[in-house]
């Protein structure tokens, strides 16, 4: 039976949140923000194993705080790279102890602070039938192209044909290890996401649309507002 394995990213440094440390690591109530999506994630039976990739100078900190939670499937923390694309190529070589080709592979970033827990067995399922998938926020607004030197509005955007993206994405784990371990860095660096290079390397990903509010932290804002929400609503 192929196995569901957790890639949780959050090895920014989270320059744009301006806080002292890292925004994932902002404690709300006493826990800080990554323990809560681990801990949920813990809890599904979908889940087979957690792989954790964060800053070096966090991983005994986040060793610490996941030991506390009692998080009984099989798990590791390990050091995160000088960007997105080798912290995640990181990530999947650490899960490799775990994994085989037609497991699945689902990369998480600690920015969605959320676990959208009703459709997880969705998006597993799309993996294993196109190689890849991703939860998405459907548009209802209209949406707008413009242009980016100008700020003026050049078209309207068919809000049918767009999403925004959400977490996890998911790749059965021998296509995007492979990708990884083949892809010069200089490659992978061009490419802000997993999803974006595997639609460069022809995997297609089926969107998975979720109900819940794709709240990314990436402003003091966007933490204001989980504080205000993750009791009643993610958590």
């Amino acid at each position: 039976m192929s196995k569901n394995i957790l890639l949780m990213m959050m090895g920014g440094s989270g320059t744009r949140f301006g806080a002292d440390i890292p925004k994932q690591f902002v404690e709300v109530n006493g826990k800080p923000v990554f323990s809560y999506i681990v801990e949920k994630y813990a809890r599904l039976s979908c889940i087979d194993a957690i792989v954790i990739v964060c800053h070096e100078s966090w991983i005994s900190y986040t060793q610490e705080w996941v030991e506390g939670l009692g998080v009984a499937c099989p798990w590791t923390v390990c050091a995160g790279g000088a960007s997105r694309s080798e912290s995640v190529k990181n990530g999947l070589a650490a899960a490799a102890q775990w994994a085989s080709a037609d497991d699945v592979v689902l990369i998480h970033d600690a920015t969605h602070p959320y676990v959208d827990d009703e459709n997880m067995d969705a998006v597993i399922a799309a993996t294993h039938a196109h190689g890849g998938a991703t939860l998405g926020e459907r548009q209802y607004d209209t949406v707008y192209g413009i242009n980016p030197e100008t700020g003026i509005l050049e078209q309207v955007i068919p809000r049918e044909t767009v999403v925004s993206g959400a977490s996890p994405e998911a790749f059965m784990f021998g296509l995007i290890h492979d990708i990884y371990e083949n892809t010069p860095m200089e490659q992978l660096e061009r490419y802000t996401s997993a999803g974006a290079l595997a639609l460069a390397n022809d995997i297609d990903m089926e969107v998975v649309p979720t109900n819940l509010i794709n709240l990314k932290i990436t402003y003091k804002h966007d933490m204001e507002v989980f504080k205000k929400l993750f009791h009643d609503y993610y958590f």
